[in-house]
């Protein structure tokens, strides 16, 4: 399995996937650090961590869709530009060790990015000296919703990307992905919980309550449905995904 994923990271060493997951995550901070900057001066109540990371959440339900459809597409392609199935299935390395290989390079990709965005909220919240002490507890929730909500997408992404060759497929569901997660706060919660893409902001560790005209934001612990509900579909689509993709013919 290592030796599989060390040759995923090789495979991927000229096609500039970390430059192209910096420079979009680099886009997406210098958007939420001009929205909360603009923010607080306004209204100095929104100086909080709170908003900072409810404020990440919401953007990730936008960006880390197409993101991540981008970094998994990358990642299988290969196999279908280069014919190499036929090449692997020579090799000691069967394609389910591939197949889990892939979903490996990809989730640890798209959790650097996550982890970007945790040392962003540090600096961004030391840089504007917000009153309330680094919340460590809810920068780990952040991370693990985050990512959990990561891989059932790349899971679905990955099933796709290496069961169609077009890969326009995958990418346009990935568009669709990040207008779903942007929109999802709209819909009711039972609707809600059948858009994968809404479990960026679900399983964040802060949500913001309306009461009449105004609002305020409110913590927790990441609600166990939709987290249970996260864990089994990407277990699903993960064993679906593998399952398909070994038995077709190459």
């Amino acid at each position: 399995m290592m030796k599989a994923l060390f040759l995923e990271y090789y495979k991927i060493r000229r096609r500039k996937v970390w430059a192209m997951l910096t420079l979009f995550l680099a886009a997406e901070l210098g958007w939420a650090a001009m929205s909360m900057s603009i923010s607080i001066s306004r209204s100095a109540d929104n100086a909080t961590w709170e908003a900072l990371i409810f404020s990440l959440s919401s953007m990730n339900g936008l960006f880390l869709p197409i993101l991540s459809a981008i970094v998994v597409s990358r990642i299988c392609d290969m196999e279908h530009k280069g014919d190499t199935w036929k090449m692997l299935m020579t090799t000691s390395v069967g394609r389910q060790a591939v197949y889990a290989a892939k979903f490996a390079c990809a989730g640890s990709l798209i959790l650097y990015g996550i982890l970007a965005q945790v040392v962003f909220i540090a600096g961004f919240g030391m840089f504007h000296r917000l009153a309330e002490p680094l919340p460590a507890g809810l920068l780990l929730q952040f991370t693990a919703g985050t990512l959990i909500a990561s891989l059932l997408i790349i899971a679905m992404q990955q099933w796709i990307s290496l069961a169609v060759k077009n890969q326009a497929f995958a990418l346009c569901l990935g568009m669709l992905g990040g207008f779903m997660g942007t929109t999802a706060s709209l819909f009711p919660a039972a609707v809600r919980q059948l858009v994968v893409w809404s479990y960026y902001l679900d399983l964040s560790p802060v949500t913001y309550v309306y009461k009449a005209s105004s609002g305020t934001y409110v913590t927790g612990s990441m609600p166990l449905i939709q987290l249970s509900a996260a864990l089994i579909l990407t277990l699903v689509l993960y064993v679906a995904g593998n399952t398909h993709v070994s038995k077709q013919s190459v």
